[in-house]
């Protein structure tokens, strides 16, 4: 019998029924919707990154204003994340579902026709608000689709999902752009959007065990909303605005701490919180997880920000070339996922596997950061590869682990928690790499600089044989030969300081792997655990 609760309609709690699994073909469309919805959501994060060019030159917008198109999408995603199983239980998980993945197709098209800048911030907004709910929401639904001997399979396709996205973004959206217009970076969601909300209207069906919310946790929606957002402005804006030296990026840190400690106090005492940070309590092996999580994100998404770069910048890479090197390293991550489940699932350790793909990912990044102004495309493919197999050897058991011993609904709340670390990870990733990236720059100029005087032997004869190819080439003035070979030399101190940084990043996330492999020997799971996975939302 329904009851009325401040003004909410509340389905009285039910006897839990017999958990039901899906099979055969329906058990397939099921899975591809999932998978899809997932990887629409995340090759999002990416695919816009390599058209803001061509986006600020067509809505007639300056590169810091064009930035927003990035900046907005990932402060509505951190914000909806967490709160994607409360959501799911107050409105349904289908209809919430469902929903999200129309929103984020209809966003999808009025990003696409926007005629100003402002606009299309707005709509990526919205769109954010529709794709943060895909991750969460499409992983608990992955499940309980599976029966839970199965839940190792299932862990290593929703991972390859998580791995084939933002990687796949870049790629994309490099082609759209080159041969199309960036426009279709938006419109290109559409079709795949609207198969994916008619195969979830088709085949997914409500959870039969129903989580009753007799009122809303509006103060802590309202405190998540500010102090994460503010928390995501931040790590978005601050290396741009030289950190706290600009008043508002300090305001916005201050409100980000206050209102996110407050969030957690009032989230431990509140009798129903939006967002159950209880569960961490209820798990031992969840807190190191969500730690694992972030540091995987932060590596993630930090090496997909300094490698294009790097080699698009300095070794000449285009946007689809960059794409191309990219991919076989996430596709050997998609290959790997499930057999890795299927391990896990047959007792294989989760230890064990994070421990090789931790020292895996430690020495990508350190061979990455030994590479020359040489190294091309070959160079990197085998270094690749070897990024593939860390990620996959990391997320399928870090993703299981999250969950390990947990019941009910609290799998919806461990995953949402996950997801957000992850996206959080994948921020501060960007923003400190990015940071790290110009300090660096800046303290390679002044150490390069101290070898180039003008009683260096080398320096002298530098600068004479390019005062020499001037002269012979162009017929230049001693005095124009001068300022072309002072001018070439410049050129080369910016490239040479640049290239040393690039490397020192790549370093620096290894350093950060490296720090973080001790967790692993505080995990401790039974062989027996098993995530009761029946009620997850």
């Amino acid at each position: 019998m329904d009851q009325q609760q401040n003004g909410i309609t509340v389905a009285a709690t039910l006897p839990n029924p017999a958990p039901h699994y899906e099979t055969g073909v329906r058990k397939i469309i099921i899975t591809l919707t999932v998978i899809v919805a997932a990887m629409l959501e995340l090759i999002d994060t990416t695919i816009v990154n390599v058209a803001l060019t061509q986006i600020s030159g067509n809505l007639g917008a300056s590169i810091e204003d064009v930035a927003w198109v990035v900046t907005s999408y990932a402060i509505a995603n951190v914000i909806v994340i967490p709160l994607s199983g409360f959501l799911g239980n107050l409105l349904g998980r289908r209809t919430y579902y469902i929903g999200s993945i129309l929103l984020f197709t209809t966003a999808s098209l009025l990003c696409g026709i926007s005629t100003d800048i402002w606009t299309l911030v707005f709509f990526r907004f919205l769109q954010g608000i529709g794709g943060g709910a895909l991750l969460p929401t499409s992983q608990a639904i992955l499940y309980e689709t599976f029966k839970p001997e199965e839940r190792g399979t299932a862990t290593g396709i929703f991972s390859m999902g998580l791995v084939l996205g933002p990687t796949f973004g870049p790629l994309l959206g490099g082609y759209l752009v080159d041969y199309f217009s960036w426009e279709w970076c938006f419109f290109v969601n559409i079709p795949v959007g609207l198969l994916a909300s008619w195969s979830a209207f088709t085949f997914l069906k409500e959870p039969k065990v129903q989580h009753t919310i007799s009122k809303i946790d509006w103060t802590g929606i309202g405190l998540l909303t500010v102090g994460i957002g503010s928390l995501q402005f931040i790590l978005e804006k601050g290396e741009s605005k030289d950190w706290f030296e600009t008043p508002y990026i300090t305001l916005f840190t201050i409100i980000a701490v206050l209102s996110l400690i407050t969030f957690v106090w009032w989230e431990l005492h509140t009798d129903e919180p939006a967002v159950d940070l209880r569960v961490l309590t209820r798990s031992r092996n969840l807190p190191i997880a969500a730690v694992l999580t972030f540091v995987v994100g932060f590596g993630l998404y930090g090496s997909l920000f300094v490698f294009p770069v790097f080699v698009q910048r300095l070794l000449g890479f285009t946007a689809v070339l960059t794409g191309l090197v990219l991919f076989p390293s996430a596709m050997v991550t998609g290959i790997i996922s499930m057999p890795l489940g299927m391990a896990l699932q047959k007792g294989v350790s989760p230890k064990k596997l994070m421990m090789v793909g931790m020292i895996a990912f430690i020495t990508f990044c350190w061979v990455l950061g030994q590479q020359t102004m040489q190294s091309g495309a070959e160079n990197f493919f085998g270094i690749l590869l070897l990024r593939g197999v860390a990620l996959g050897f990391i997320f399928i058991p870090v993703t299981m682990l999250a969950v390990a011993g947990l019941h009910g609904k609290d799998i919806g709340q461990a995953t949402g928690l996950n997801n957000m670390v992850r996206q959080l990870g994948g921020s501060f990733g960007i923003a400190i790499t990015n940071t790290y990236i110009v300090k660096r720059v800046a303290e390679h100029r002044v150490e390069l600089l101290s070898h180039l005087s003008a009683y260096d032997p080398a320096a002298i004869t530098r600068m004479d044989t390019i005062k020499q190819m001037a002269t012979i080439k162009t017929g230049l003035s001693p005095t124009g030969a001068e300022l072309t070979a002072l001018n070439a030399l410049e050129g080369t101190l910016t490239v040479q300081s640049h290239h040393l940084a690039y490397m020192d990043a790549f370093m620096l996330i290894a350093v950060l792997f490296a720090l973080a492999f001790p967790l692993l020997f505080f995990i401790k799971l039974n062989k027996s655990e098993k995530a009761d996975l029946s009620g997850a939302h």
